[in-house]
């Protein structure tokens, strides 16, 4: 089985880190965020990786090589301009054969890819969705009203659920054939595509799961929990 990394975006909202540097090469602790994925990759029993690069792509093509040094073996895919997440994704497909894991090359996932890769091969999924069980709570005090306009219930600042995607699937081959080839393509609606062709789409859930570094708030928080981890070894 192989791992695609979408690593070709332009990271906008990290600017000005960004200006000279892809956002999956920026630093968490000593490595770029990419290391740290493919490590992750590594560790889940995929040692052959597909990098998606567009954006500055020399960097990442000149640290990572063909994978040597990193005990796994890299493949790149190039585009000339930002596709969108599906869109890059596109550009791997000759690459693939069989079922592959499909990941964002911007977050940093903590849960087992081995369960994940046994759950879609035991449900025989079309795709399989890693989920995040995430929590929050609203700011506000949430006011139940009947029909007539009553006030019935006063909940105030409630704690809220929902799983959230979390990018990293598990694929059949067969979802290149939903992706139209050179055209900026979202993920969601590739997943939206194969649901209304009545595939298999089955989620997979975690409580610990991922960082998001989707921008400069989270990216200093993810070093920030990286660097308390490393002070508790």
């Amino acid at each position: 089985m192989k791992a695609i990394i979408l690593a070709g975006g332009l990271g906008t909202r990290l600017r000005p880190l960004t200006n000279n540097k892809p956002k999956p090469m920026l630093p968490i602790g000593e490595k770029p965020i990419l290391e740290h994925l493919i490590d992750w990759t590594k560790r889940g029993g995929i040692k052959s990786i597909v990098l998606c690069v567009s954006y500055l792509r020399k960097s990442i093509e000149d640290y990572f090589g063909e994978g040597d040094k990193f005990g796994v073996n890299i493949e790149y895919a190039i585009s000339k301009k930002p596709l969108a997440t599906a869109g890059q994704l596109k550009t791997a497909e000759e690459f693939i054969e069989d079922d592959f894991v499909c990941m964002y090359g911007d977050s940093i996932f903590n849960f087992s890819l081995k369960s994940m890769i046994k759950q879609h091969s035991v449900k025989k999924s079309f795709v399989t969705m890693s989920l995040n069980e995430y929590k929050t709570n609203l700011p506000y005090g949430v006011i139940e009203t009947s029909k007539k306009g009553r006030v019935i219930n006063w909940n105030e600042k409630p704690e809220i659920k929902a799983n959230v995607n979390i990018g990293c699937y598990v694929m059949n081959p067969k979802v290149f054939n939903l992706i139209p080839k050179n055209k900026s393509y979202g993920m969601d609606d590739v997943i939206k595509k194969a649901m209304k062709k009545k595939e298999i789409v089955n989620s997979f859930i975690t409580k610990k799961g991922f960082t998001d570094i989707g921008n400069k708030e989270s990216y200093k928080q993810a070093c920030d929990e990286y660097d308390k981890k490393q002070k508790r070894v």
